[in-house]
Parts: C-alpha cells; structure tokens; sequence
C-alpha cells in the first residue's frame, strides 16, 4: 500500500526541483550556467573586514540553493564552472576578482568548498532531504560546514596561522551571517516543493 501510494504521488520520480522541467540536455545546460551566474552575482554583495582577507558575501546561499536545486552532478558542476570561469578572468568572484592568483590565494579553499558542498547538498536533496525544515536544515548546515572546513585550512595554510588564528578569521566573523543564510535556503527549498505544480 505504502510502495503503491508512493508511485502514484504528483511528484513521484522528482528528485531535486529541477525534474519539474522536462528532463533534456538542454535544460541541463541552462541551470548549470544559471547557478554559475547566479554565484557570481551573490559574490558581487561584498562587505570587507579589516582584521581578514575574507570577505563577507552572499555567495554561500547562492551554493547551497544550487546543489539543492539541481542536485549533486548539476550542482557541483554548477560551481565547478563559476570557480572555472573566475579563474580564466572573469571578474566573477567576491567584488568582481578574478583570476589564477586571486583563485589559490587566501580564499581558495572556500572555492573548492563550494563545488563540494554544493554536490554534498545535492546528493541530500536527491534523498528527499530538501523537502521539509526538519531535514532541509540540517543539509544547508551539512554544506556550509564543508566550506567551513575547505575554507578554514586553507586560509590558515596561506597565511601561516595556526588552527585558533584560521578559525577567528575564516569563520567566527561569518556564523551569524551563514546560519541566516542557511536557514533561509533551509525554509525556502520546503516551501519551493509545497509550491510545485502537481502534473500526473
């Protein structure tokens, strides 16, 4: 009964928001170049602080709505073209940088963060975890501390700081900020799915 009732919900056979476009490369395509923008606009919202070479942005929402959105393969290829199109040129990262120095530099690893997480996301969300608050938070929580992580080790490795002096200045300045921005993409995605349209 309960195998039955599952086969024949509206939205049975949807893993991630973007199944409810019809499937095609095309469709494919277009999200991933969508999302890569779409960082790219969230790291243009740059606020810079004295004490870090670490900005703050909103590009951390604009990551975990990508994964979230188009799953794990999508989604971290989403951001394995911002991170790629930044790197060649384009003035895509926080505050229009660019380029390979900029990209392996002090905020690097929150780079490589974003393709993980966003895949992380992803491939919780192709797990239905995106589809209420009660897990939908936890997987935006999941993603950001993988950026965190990348983030963090990285910054303290270029700069030559020891772990306290990489958390103080790669992450503490940033939770507050963070966890508002993963709890909106926490409530957003739930919200996205009670919203969507029931097709047979």
């Amino acid at each position: 009964m309960t195998t039955a009732t599952a086969s024949t919900s509206p939205l049975a056979g949807r893993t991630t928001l973007a199944d409810l476009l019809p499937r095609s490369r095309a469709r494919t395509v277009a999200l991933v170049v969508g999302f890569a923008l779409l960082t790219a606009a969230a790291a243009q919202i740059t606020i810079a602080l004295p004490w870090t070479p670490v900005p703050l942005t909103g590009t951390t929402f604009a990551v975990l709505l990508a994964g979230a959105t188009l799953g794990w393969r999508a989604g971290g290829a989403s951001q394995v073209l911002y991170v790629g199109l930044g790197a060649v040129g384009l003035p895509f990262y926080q505050g229009g940088e660019s380029g390979w120095t900029y990209a392996t530099g002090a905020t690097g690893g929150y780079l490589v963060g974003f393709v993980v997480a966003a895949a992380l996301v992803g491939h919780l969300a192709e797990r239905g975890q995106d589809r209420s608050l009660a897990t939908s938070v936890p997987a935006m929580l999941a993603g950001t501390a993988v950026i965190y992580l990348f983030g963090v080790v990285w910054l303290g490795h270029v700069i030559g700081a020891d772990a306290v002096t990489a958390l103080e200045k790669g992450m503490l300045p940033f939770v507050i900020g963070d966890g508002l921005k993963l709890l909106a993409a926490g409530a957003l995605l739930p919200l996205a799915w009670r919203l969507a349209p029931r097709r047979d």
